[in-house]
């Protein structure tokens, strides 16, 4: 048995993050000591890597606590399986709406640079405008839940890493 200390140490977690995964019925193998405390069983690292592991893989906490088994040693196979075939489904069409909408940007981009060198930005900005307006609508939308599928890292890559220090001029 561990105190809340060691098991953060272990599993890279805060102890409130520990606590906090307690507190919802994710982390259940808990005991309370007389003095307060609480101790883990060496089977509670485990568990938050699990959990660690679904988060970055795009599950939610409440998909996570229908998965997780009580006891590790009864997993439901056949609702496991199907939860990881659709999570890799939705990735595949998040996958495919990011091309989309990278396709779109890109072209948008061209759009932009192909200004005629007698038109100034404002009548290009128009040009450009009027060009996107009369594209037929394409199913571009990223939702919350596809940003939810991205781990961390790679949403802060493509928020930092895509902005340019140079403004493109319409």
């Amino acid at each position: 048995m561990m105190k809340i200390g060691e098991l953060a140490r272990q599993s890279g977690l805060t102890a409130s993050r520990i606590r906090f995964y307690e507190r919802i019925g994710l982390l259940k193998t808990v005991d309370r000591r007389s003095n307060g405390y609480r101790t883990y069983p060496p089977q509670a690292a485990l568990i938050l890597g699990l959990i660690a592991t679904a988060q970055r893989a795009g599950f939610t906490l409440e998909e996570i606590r229908t998965l997780l088994p009580s006891d590790l040693q009864r997993w439901d196979h056949d609702a496991l399986m199907n939860a990881l075939t659709r999570k890799i489904a939705d990735i595949e069409a998040l996958q495919a709406r990011l091309a989309q909408s990278k396709e779109h940007l890109l072209r948008l981009i061209e759009d932009i640079q192909a200004r005629p060198e007698d038109m100034d930005c404002a009548a290009n900005a128009h040009r450009v405008l009027t060009n996107v307006l009369t594209e037929p609508p394409e199913n571009l939308d990223v939702t919350p839940d596809d940003v939810r599928l991205l781990d961390r890292t790679d949403r802060r890559l493509s928020v930092s890493g895509g902005r340019s220090k140079k403004a493109v001029s319409a």
